[in-house]
């Protein structure tokens, strides 16, 4: 396959999964609003925070106001993370790939495309209760999974996609679960209460995991949910799970045994993976959770860099 093919099909992985937990998160914060006490303000900052572009929201706005988060993280085009501006991103890997993605594929990128045009020209985010156009997004983007679920060949095209799909589920858990920690962390006499337990059931409501998680561990627990949403070996959300498949991912692209490594970010990626394979939630958290999550997060991005220079970008020997 070539690099640039390759690149394409990568990207347009990890740009429709941007798009899905964005909605995702949105949708679960708007839910949590309604069930907050009314004497509490709604809190939209942590929402910013977790995409990581805290920086570019406050030199654009001042406030956090429930209109201006949703539009930032939804329409902005200025916010190259926005909704908008990954569906947009994920359509043009989509079109200059065409000829190696089904037809139906193409199509449904199209309409999510649409989708959000018309979102945009109705100002959903003036709307007094915008969730259905955040559940039909993330229902359009777990379609096009489906597709490429039951339609792809399991070729090296297939694996380029699974590899930025599960790179950026890992990136994006890890950060609303920080985020959860210490942003909305209720002072000490919150904890334990009603409204600590709606904050982790949001948390986990956010990654489809909340039913998965009471059947699994019973009570809501914040150990538990560390435990559940770092290290669970079966849950798919879980970022060992998620770095798990993804090095799967690498081996079957390379051709290379499941036990050793052909290049540096097999290497990286194996190192990550056995390091969380074989912790428990007790070595998280003395650390400090943010502190590892912080981590895992750098050495995320590092394991997409080598990917990006070991299969995208031209070799010197190459070039003329």
């Amino acid at each position: 396959m070539l690099s640039r093919v390759a690149s394409h099909i990568y990207w347009l992985g990890r740009y429709l999964e941007r798009a899905e937990n964005y909605a995702r998160f949105i949708d679960v914060n708007f839910n949590l609003m309604q069930d907050l006490p009314q004497d509490l303000k709604e809190q939209w900052e942590p929402l910013v925070a977790a995409t990581g572009d805290l920086e570019l929201y406050l030199k654009k706005y001042q406030g956090y106001e429930r209109h201006q988060v949703m539009y930032f993280l939804t329409f902005d085009g200025e916010n190259p993370n926005s909704m908008l501006s990954s569906v947009n991103k994920a359509r043009e890997n989509a079109r200059i790939i065409r000829e190696n993605l089904s037809k139906e594929t193409w199509e449904k990128v199209n309409e999510l495309y649409y989708m959000l045009q018309t979102g945009m020209e109705k100002k959903v985010w003036k709307k007094e209760d915008p969730r259905q156009f955040f559940e039909m997004v993330k229902n359009q983007i777990l379609l096009l999974y489906g597709l490429a679920d039951s339609t792809v060949a399991r070729t090296e095209g297939w694996y380029f996609r699974q590899l930025g799909q599960l790179l950026e589920r890992a990136d994006k858990t890890s950060r609303i679960l920080d985020v959860k920690y210490h942003i909305l962390l209720p002072s000490p006499i919150e904890v334990g209460s009603p409204l600590d337990f709606l904050h982790w059931m949001a948390l986990l409501k956010s990654v489809t995991g909340f039913n998965t998680y009471r059947r699994l561990y019973g009570n809501i627990d914040p150990s538990g949910i560390v435990e559940f949403l770092v290290l669970n070996k079966y849950f798919p959300r879980s970022i060992y799970y998620c770095l798990k498949e993804a090095e799967r991912c690498l081996h079957c692209i390379s051709g290379s045994s499941s036990e050793g490594f052909k290049n540096s970010a097999e290497k990286s990626i194996g190192e990550l993976r056995s390091r969380l394979e074989y912790s428990d939630v007790d070595d998280i958290i003395s650390v400090g959770l943010h502190e590892y999550l912080d981590t895992l997060q750098l050495k995320i991005n590092h394991i997409s860099d080598l990917i990006d220079s070991t299969y995208f970008r031209l070799k010197d020997n190459f070039i003329t």
